[in-house]
């Protein structure tokens, strides 16, 4: 198992954008916390996406604050524990600054919310019937991985590996750090086990980021790359 810590692939400018991210995930979760167990369950279903009221645009559960497919976007900013928030939020600061450094401050906004927006998309066509909402900001950060993967496959990744009961501090390229990543989740589509976890969104934003970030990229920086 692989737990990336930190690259060492050096930025030209603050991330601002990455970093608004991450305090604005870090909000909408300490909102959660505040509500009563109703009241975020609540919560979630009414900004979380569900895929059915996605595709037949019919709401299930009590009133809706707008279309649902706005939800989409809405639900990439709720999660559902620590480890879900700490997770997502340590991966987007990994790399995520990387590839806004590249793209510039505003691309780099419009690619993180479009990869986002592939992902759950990738998870409602997988599975249209489902009631169950749909929340987390993996699947725009798996397209910042798709992005970082294409962009500096050779960059060294300080991780943490945990083999049997040995673990292990080492840098490895990320294209095996970010390979690796891919390859689970692509395992686990076809294990056929029901764990909870939209692996669907995770390959749908990662294969996003792979195809728009070059669509993203200034022309300058691609010219020097």
């Amino acid at each position: 198992m692989f737990l990336p810590l930190k690259d060492d692939n050096p930025t030209n400018t603050f991330p601002f954008v990455t970093v608004a991210l991450i305090l604005a995930n870090c909000f909408v979760f300490y909102h959660q916390l505040t509500l009563s167990l109703p009241a975020a369950q609540k919560f979630i279903f009414q900004w979380g996406a569900i895929p059915y009221q996605i595709v037949h645009g019919e709401v299930l559960y009590g009133k809706g604050l707008f279309p649902p497919f706005l939800t989409l976007f809405s639900s990439m900013f709720l999660h559902g524990g620590f480890l879900h928030l700490i997770g997502n939020m340590l991966y987007l600061w990994i790399f995520g600054n990387n590839i806004e450094d590249s793209l510039g401050h505003f691309r780099f906004l419009l690619f993180y919310l479009l990869t986002g927006l592939g992902a759950a998309l990738a998870q409602v066509f997988s599975d249209p019937q489902s009631t169950t909402p749909m929340i987390g900001a993996s699947g725009a950060v798996a397209g910042v991985l798709g992005a970082y993967l294409l962009l500096f496959p050779h960059a060294r990744i300080l991780t943490l590996m945990f083999i049997f009961v040995f673990i292990r501090m080492i840098r490895i390229p990320a294209l095996i750090v970010l390979g690796f990543w891919f390859l689970v989740q692509l395992l686990s589509v076809t294990s056929g086990f029901e764990t909870g976890v939209a692996f669907f969104a995770h390959i749908g934003g990662f294969v996003a980021g792979l195809i728009l970030v070059k669509i993203f990229q200034p022309q300058k920086a691609r010219r020097r790359r």
